[in-house]
């Protein structure tokens, strides 16, 4: 798989957070551009506690830089706020202003006129954060591109670090991170689509959506994320004694989990034997609270968070995947979930919604059944149309499993980012 690239030059990968568990697909991602022969720098905004750890995260050569921890701006004025973090940065900030003062100054004055325009003072803590970063990789002699993953927090800093110390910049964007007006105010994800060298999203719906934003955008690449094929196998199925509906993701509204709770209740009511897992992250309360309202404890288990390894003997016990997905009022949604590709990888079919990217993932009883959103009569009945078949449970799942070779395999999904990468060194 390795490829060749400089060995003088590096690219700084700008996280929120690093590893954080829920972001497997960034850590697959980065080692994989490793084993291209890409080298990275990775400058991680905050340093996670108390995350899971997946075995890839060791694998991964790069440094990691972590920022200087900063106290919270909503708990105190901006000046006290500075009284209290800016001593920590003010040496590099220092440093580069004296190596580049027209850029700096340059870049102060359009971060305050965002925090004024936009009544942030975010805008100030991602200036100082940007300076710490772009004093780091001038200094390095090595990096030559800085990219970023998620389109607010994370590419505010780099858009900053980039103008900071002229090294051009590129992003990742999501989910959440280009729907949410609030995370980028007035057309600050305009200037950042402008302005950057590339971008790189994971859907076409996302890709579709941005190029209606900005119309003038620097180039935009549809990269799905993928998966590790030869890890995610069909493994030998554990015998359950009854039929297992998995589920697995955060705790968070746009995974729509109540729908889910409520299928298992029109299940249960019509008589079908089974139990429901769901894996995941987050607060999990009112999934909780649900499900002893509905009388369904002995039906609907709630499991924490688990690593990827952990995840993939889960995934033989299960019958049947679901993931009742769904756009929130707020516009926030899911792109192409990684954990469906994952369950499609091992065989198992599949149950979802019609929703943003999933449909760029899943045929409709090719490789796996969608339903409409916020439906809980037509999850259940796709769901017991798969507990009661199990020769379409078969064909769905080897179907899936083909697809996700075919186009989500990452060892094939990556070498168009890398790519990407390579020509910016």
């Amino acid at each position: 798989m390795s490829q060749t690239t400089s060995s003088a030059s590096e690219i700084g990968y700008i996280l929120k957070g690093f590893a954080r568990t829920s972001e497997t697909f960034i850590t697959n991602e980065i080692y994989l551009l490793e084993k291209l022969g890409l080298k990275l720098s990775i400058f991680s905004l905050i340093k996670l506690e108390g995350q899971k750890r997946h075995a890839v995260v060791d694998a991964i050569k790069a440094p990691v830089t972590y920022l200087p921890p900063l106290s919270s701006l909503t708990e105190e004025s901006l000046w006290q706020w500075l009284k209290n973090n800016l001593g920590q940065f003010s040496a590099t900030h220092s440093v580069l202003f004296k190596t580049r003062p027209f850029a700096y100054l340059h870049t102060l004055l359009f971060a305050l006129k965002l925090g004024f325009k936009h009544q942030e003072k975010q805008f100030i803590k991602e200036f100082l954060q940007a300076g710490f970063i772009a004093q780091k990789a001038l200094a390095s002699g090595r990096i030559r591109h800085l990219h970023a993953h998620f389109a607010h927090t994370s590419t505010t800093v780099t858009m900053f670090a980039s103008q900071l110390s002229g090294l051009p910049f590129s992003l990742t964007a999501h989910a959440k991170d280009i729907y949410l007006a609030e995370l980028n105010p007035g057309d600050l994800l305009n200037i950042k689509l402008r302005r950057a060298k590339f971008i790189a999203t994971c859907t076409k719906a996302n890709e579709q959506h941005l190029r209606e934003v900005e119309p003038h955008s620097a180039p935009i690449h549809t990269i799905y994320h993928g998966l590790d094929t030869k890890q995610f196998a069909p493994l030998e199925p554990t015998p359950a004694p009854i039929p297992i509906v998995l589920s697995v993701g955060r705790f968070v509204e746009k995974k729509g989990y109540k729908y889910l709770v409520e299928a298992c209740r029109v299940l249960r009511e019509q008589g079908l034997k089974f139990e429901c897992h769901i894996v995941g992250g987050g607060d999990a309360e009112p999934t909780k609270a649900l499900i002893q309202q509905l009388h369904l404890t002995d039906t609907v288990i709630i499991h924490s968070a688990v690593t990827q390894e952990e995840l993939r003997h889960i995934y033989k016990s299960a019958t049947v995947f679901a993931l009742a997905c769904q756009i929130i009022e707020s516009g926030d949604r899911d792109g192409i979930p990684n954990v469906l590709a994952e369950a499609m990888a091992m065989e198992l079919p599949i149950v979802s919604t019609d929703i943003s990217g999933i449909p760029e993932l899943v045929d409709q009883r090719v490789d796996g059944l969608l339903v409409p959103q916020k439906n809980a009569e037509a999850l259940a009945k796709a769901l017991a149309e798969l507990l009661n078949d199990a020769a379409l449970r078969q064909r769905l799942g080897k179907a899936a499993r083909e697809k996700i070779c075919r186009i989500f395999d990452a060892e094939v999904t990556v070498v168009e980012l890398f790519q990407l990468l390579q020509k910016c060194l």
